[in-house]
């Protein structure tokens, strides 16, 4: 999760801040239920581009957050050691802004084997013409794109895993905007009961 910082966020055009940051917590709540590995990175927190938002370190509490200078994350040795140590072939970027801190190093991790996923809902811009045209050039080389929902969903993948269900309905009736309004209305409505058994 990359630059999810105030001073990004204020150019940010191509998205709501508000969703954004919506979005950003839910990804980081996914991450978190989950146990997928995540690295948080920013750029020059104390001079320029101010705190991580509150939603990621608040899921993440105690995680090292990697100050670097380079645009693209990718050509900064902490980062790169930090998703060695990983060993895994997917990775998933999210984080501001699309046409630099995304979609740079979205294509240097293809272009070193991995198989990219861009969370393009929690990603952001100076403006549409930018997200836009990074996310199709992601594409174009093979990133695959994906919203927040699908990306806890994915995860998720079966509403009879118990073990996860109550932490995923709870981050998507926070932060799923209609979708969780829906969850929260059924919850209501029906005692819970999602579906009925034949009998």
């Amino acid at each position: 999760m990359i630059d999810f910082q105030p001073q990004m966020a204020f150019a940010t055009r191509s998205i709501d801040i508000g969703i954004l940051r919506n979005n950003a917590a839910l990804v980081a709540l996914a991450a978190r239920d989950f146990k997928v590995s995540t690295i948080l990175t920013a750029v020059a927190t104390k001079t320029f581009s101010g705190p991580t938002f509150s939603e990621l370190t608040d899921a993440h509490p105690g995680a090292e957050i990697l100050e670097r200078t380079t645009m693209n994350c990718w050509e900064d040795p902490h980062v790169i050691d930090a998703v060695n140590k990983l060993d895994k072939p997917k990775i998933v970027f999210s984080g501001l802004w699309t046409s630099v801190c995304i979609s740079d190093p979205a294509l240097s991790a293809i272009e070193q084997g991995y198989e990219v996923y861009a969370i393009t809902d929690a990603c952001g811009d100076v403006t549409d013409e930018a997200h836009n045209r990074a996310v199709e050039r992601m594409i174009q080389v093979g990133v695959r794109p994906l919203t927040s929902i699908t990306y806890i969903l994915e995860l998720q993948r079966d509403w009879a895993r118990t073990e996860t269900y109550d932490q995923v309905s709870n981050v998507i009736k926070r932060y799923g905007g209609g979708y969780g309004l829906g969850m929260i209305y059924a919850k209501t409505m029906f005692q819970g009961q999602e579906t009925k058994k034949a009998a």
